[in-house]
């Protein structure tokens, strides 16, 4: 009997949940924003909701609390550490805009950060405007990153006082526009030093570190910035040493290793200018699979490892070299945001070509045929290997006799047919017999079928398309019921590469995920988990779908409540957002077409067409098709009543 513990297991959900998320005794998803079970949402309830509020999936789910809880999570960490190694500085988060620059999620992170005095990183004057129109803490810092033009500078001058800036010199010629910009202002900045060290982080993102990295200052220039700064009397101005090598950095030794090295730099400059912050960077792993391993989708440490790591490190070595120790800045986006939200989307069917219908065979058959019946209705955990091998024998002679024109299309898909039942009785005997052959493992991926999902790869988790990062992903119901098919899980783009084909599991990626049989009039829900850092951000609109409708839900103990929702993108938003116009191109159908009988029903067919969600809408009910009709004809009322006023109706907005 399946129990939802075999699901918990199947999924991994303990692995890559990190203790957010679980499946409750009714099979459905869990969520407990404080880890704390007694504090959980059932998802299915939300869900219901949603729908009988008339909200459009896909839909991505927000809970806030998540960010405030992996906030505490993070400090808490970096504070224990500082106590249990005696350190003699402090802690200060700060949060880079650009894994997330949505201003909810910003307002969230600020809210929530307030305590702990979280700052902001941003690396374009852009996100500088952004982040300048919110309410940071007094103390919070607000690191200037990034390439910097005339305009980012002074921006950042002009604020000098009103916000605690950090501006890091991360190209060396941005020295010269600083000191001449901050001269004519007359203004004295805080300035960073961003410093290129020779170690590199592990992972995707190794490049991201190292001699050859796009970012920081090689040891002589760092050395030049400090002359220069000293001859122009401005060497108190220099207040943070920076470092990153790379994003999702999984080996916690290439950790170690830039600590001790970044930690003697610090100790160096410490003794020519009064440093006050050692920034390490982001690259503070997520395990996506849950395997907790060095894999580029995992990490091979835990939290308090990484901040017992970064504090003894620099710690011993500020006691070796006689130097006071900074306060110590991360900037752990990824790991802040990354729980905090999830995509739920409905199957909306299933395309497999391998599906089959038994069919005895006919008078006049090829003998493959009969062979291929044969097999069928006499295969056993015995002979699966024979009877499997005989199939792939009999489907390649009746593909021969159908190239040379000796059987029609009927033959061939009574044949087709016939051999993929086989394939798949065979795949199941092999699983009962525990065969792990590659040639039966290569079978199971061939008979997978392939689940249509409402969703766009490339809108809600680019980073799959982009660089292959695994997300984790299972049903969000049905957990009592054991999932007897498998497969992958294509969106509804016109793309090839729209197509999940890697999943997170129990015993690290597969290829293919298991999932339970559609049953004819239900919804069958999927999640994919772990979305909050980058993929807002990176989303696109191939094939014009647009931005997914949102909810943000809070829980208050045992219960919970929506605190915020947003519009996913119509049809409309955008068509206008790629420069069409729509209200031009109705009023010259209008004008094209006055005399047509049917101009009503047409334009009242785009009026809706425009105003809907840009993904796959299908009516669930004779109601809603009913109130569809009306609308529509409502709307084609409304047509006629303009087309009645003559030409002047091209002039209006539509």
């Amino acid at each position: 009997m399946w129990r939802v513990d075999d699901s918990i297991a199947r999924y991994g959900v303990s692995n890559w949940g990190n203790g957010y998320f679980s499946i409750n005794n009714k099979g459905n998803l869990s969520i407990s924003p404080d880890k704390n079970a007694a504090h959980s949402v059932d998802i299915m309830d939300v869900l219901c909701r949603m729908e009988s509020s008339g909200v459009a999936f896909p839909l991505l789910i927000r809970f806030p609390q998540i960010i405030d809880d992996r906030l505490r999570e993070i400090t808490q960490a970096f504070r224990d550490s500082i106590i249990e190694f005696n350190y003699g500085g402090a802690y200060q988060p700060v949060f880079p805009m650009k894994v997330n620059q949505r201003k909810e999620v910003i307002e969230y992170l600020i809210d929530y950060g307030r305590p702990m005095n979280l700052g902001l990183e941003v690396g374009t004057k852009a996100e500088l405007l952004a982040a300048l129109t919110l309410e940071l803490p007094k103390d919070a810092l607000l690191i200037c990153n990034g390439y910097k033009d005339e305009e980012y500078l002074r921006l950042a001058l002009s604020f000098n006082d009103i916000h605690n800036i950090m501006i890091v010199v991360d190209l060396f010629e941005e020295l010269y526009d600083v000191l001449r910009y901050a001269r004519e202002m007359g203004v004295k900045p805080q300035l960073g030093l961003r410093f290129k060290l020779f170690s590199k982080g592990s992972g995707r993102w190794a490049e991201s570190g190292g001699e050859s990295s796009k970012f920081g200052l090689s040891t002589g220039e760092a050395l030049e910035t400090i002359r220069i700064l000293a001859e122009n009397e401005m060497l108190d101005s220099l207040k943070m040493l920076h470092f990153h090598i790379g994003s999702q950095i999984t080996d916690i030794h290439r950790i170690k290793d830039a600590m001790n090295e970044a930690a003697r730099v610090y100790a160096k400059i410490k003794r020519i200018a009064d440093i006050e912050y050692f920034n390490v960077g982001g690259g503070l792993s997520v395990d996506y699979d849950g395997s907790r391993t060095s894999e580029p989708s995992s990490a091979n440490y835990s939290l308090r490892e990484y901040s017992n790591d970064v504090v003894y490190t620099l710690q011993k070595i500020c006691d070796e070299e006689a130097v006071p120790c900074p306060t110590i800045v991360s900037e752990s986006g990824r790991a802040i945001a990354a729980y905090h939200s999830f995509l739920v989307f409905k199957v909306i069917g299933k395309k497999n070509s391998k599906d089959g219908f038994a069919t005895c065979p006919r008078e006049g058959d090829p003998l493959q045929i009969e062979d291929l019946y044969f097999a069928f209705k006499n295969i056993s955990i015995k002979n699966y290997k024979e009877y499997y091998h005989d199939a792939l024998h009999n489907r390649d002679e009746l593909l021969d006799s159908f190239n040379l024109g000796n059987i029609g299309l009927e033959e061939r898909a009574r044949g087709e047919s016939l051999f993929w039942m086989v394939c798949q009785r065979a795949a199941s005997l092999a699983l009962q017999a525990a065969d792990t052959s590659t040639e039966f493992k290569d079978l199971k991926k061939l008979i997978s079928q392939k689940y249509i999902g409402n969703f766009s790869l490339f809108q809600s988790v680019p980073d799959m398309w982009g660089v292959e990062q695994i997300f984790p992903m299972m049903p969000l119901h049905r957990h009592r019921e054991m999932p007897c098919e498998t497969g992958t899980i294509a969106d509804i783009t016109c793309d090839s590469d729209g197509e999940i084909k890697k999943f997170a599991g129990k015993n690290g990626t597969r290829d293919c995920i298991e999932l339970h049989k559609l049953t004819s009039g239900e919804d069958y829900y999927l999640g994919i988990f772990l979305l909050g850092a980058y993929q807002d951000t990176l989303g696109d609109f191939h094939n014009l779908l647009g931005c997914v409708n949102e909810v943000h839900v809070i829980c208050d103990g045992s219960s919970w409540k929506v605190c915020g929702q947003i519009a996913g993108d119509s049809c409309e938003k955008l068509l206008r957002f790629f420069n069409y116009d729509p209200d031009g191109y109705i009023n010259r159908t209008m004008e094209r077409h006055m005399n047509r009988p049917d101009l009503p029903r047409i334009l009242a067919e785009l009026h809706k067409a425009l105003s809907v969600y840009t993904y796959f809408n299908r009516a669930s009910s004779h109601r809603e098709l009913e109130a569809e009709a009306s609308c529509s004809q409502a709307a084609g009322a409304r047509v006629q009543a303009r087309a009645g006023a003559g030409h002047e109706v091209l002039k209006m907005k539509v």
